[in-house]
């Protein structure tokens, strides 16, 4: 289990960096537009590029790892993403910066699903909901702490101080063949009985897991998007608090994240999940109606259920494709979460079309919806199917 440990945990570090790079560009759009020029449709063409290639790659990279064998070394995602993003503030063509984004989110496609299937081969059911949620946990204080150190980058030195975000993906790519032994990272030769689990694939499980993913994904990308404005115009708020308050409903979530795997390997992963699911619209609620503190504390454990279903999903996605880790990886990491970006859309018509406030009402539609459809996925029971053994004897 240590030697099991040590490996997700070097994993996990790595997601945390190469997670780094994801947010950098939205954190710099406005220094971007003001320095160029550019109409907001332009600059936000950036962040679709890479969004876009990302969610699309990473199932493609999942499913050449599961059929072909195809793994490429753990040190070219971090100098792709990292000199990518490093050379950012040094471009003044906007066609080279738009190719500059896509292969940075190139080198995200690359890790996410090659190590989340890695993770997956360390792991067994009893131990995988919890050491898979260490590993999304990575990615997620990256993608957290991925503006501050843009700003702090460019605050200083303007849009060049990028290349100062390079180092920690370069030092990774250096030093990540001493974190995870190289006999680690190469692919295991497939058993008889592996081989057997990988044909027929049944499309109908990964595609209602991915589902539910896409789902969550809108409410969670909707809540960070729209509740600092929410919290500042509509409570009254100065903005700095707004942004720490949804920053602690972020850190909410990371916790729930690993409490969800780890209560997820006990009790079960389809369990848990509507569970999950379920528990959070009741708290998101008492955010809108009540007052005061009251409020605040629905708004964190709102983070915390909703966050903690993430990792036991992307469990469940793998374990519904067994023998096709990475393409599972893939698509709950890839495709489910860029097809919940696209909720964020309608969340913003509806807000533009009637009010702010009708469009965060709405947002426990997805997450019902979501959770109804985590009820009908062919997956086991573990504690009914427990409870009906025990109560038959």
């Amino acid at each position: 289990m240590l030697k099991e440990l040590r490996s997700v945990l070097a994993l996990a570090w790595g997601h945390f960096v190469i997670d780094v790079y994801s947010p950098v560009i939205p954190a710099v759009l406005p220094l971007l537009i003001a320095t160029h020029g550019w109409s907001y449709a332009v600059a936000g063409l950036l962040v679709a590029g890479f969004n876009i290639t990302s969610s699309l790659l990473q199932p493609f990279v999942g499913w050449l790892a599961d059929r072909r064998g195809i793994v490429v070394p753990f040190s070219i995602p971090f100098l792709i993403a990292s000199i990518c993003i490093g050379v950012f503030g040094f471009i003044g063509s906007y066609p080279i910066l738009l190719i500059c984004a896509c292969l940075a989110a190139f080198g995200a496609a690359l890790y996410h699903p090659s190590a989340m299937a890695m993770v997956n081969r360390l792991t067994r059911t009893e131990n995988r909901g919890r050491l898979t949620s260490i590993f999304v946990i990575g990615g997620n204080l990256g993608f957290a702490l991925g503006p501050v150190l843009a700003g702090l980058a460019v605050g200083a030195f303007g849009l060049q101080g990028l290349l100062f975000l390079a180092i920690p993906g370069l030092l990774m790519a250096a030093l990540f063949g001493y974190l995870l032994p190289a006999e680690e990272t190469r692919p295991t030769a497939d058993t008889a009985e592996e081989r057997d689990t990988k044909t027929p694939v049944s499309l109908r499980p990964i595609t209602m897991v991915v589902g539910v993913g896409a789902l969550r994904s809108w409410a969670i990308f909707a809540a960070v998007a729209f509740l600092p404005t929410y919290i500042h115009a509509t409570l009254e708020v100065d903005l700095l608090v707004a942004n720490t308050i949804v920053s602690l409903m972020l850190v909410a979530g990371v916790v729930g994240q690993y409490v969800g795997g780890a209560l997820s390997d006990t009790y079960g992963r389809k369990e848990y999940t509507f569970l999950g699911l379920a528990a959070s619209v009741p708290p998101f609620l008492l955010f809108l109606t009540a007052g005061g503190v009251l409020s605040y504390v629905g708004l964190l454990l709102f983070g915390f259920f909703l966050w903690s279903t993430f990792s036991v999903t992307v469990a469940m996605g793998q374990e519904v494709m067994p023998g096709n880790a990475g393409l599972a990886s893939g698509l709950m990491l890839g495709l489910a979460v860029g097809a919940g970006g696209v909720g964020v859309v309608v969340s913003g018509a509806i807000a533009d079309a009637v009010s702010l406030d009708a469009a965060l009402a709405t947002l426990p539609v997805p997450i019902i919806a979501a959770a109804l459809l985590t009820l009908f996925i062919p997956y086991p029971w573990v504690s009914f199917r427990r409870r009906a053994r025990a109560g038959s004897r």
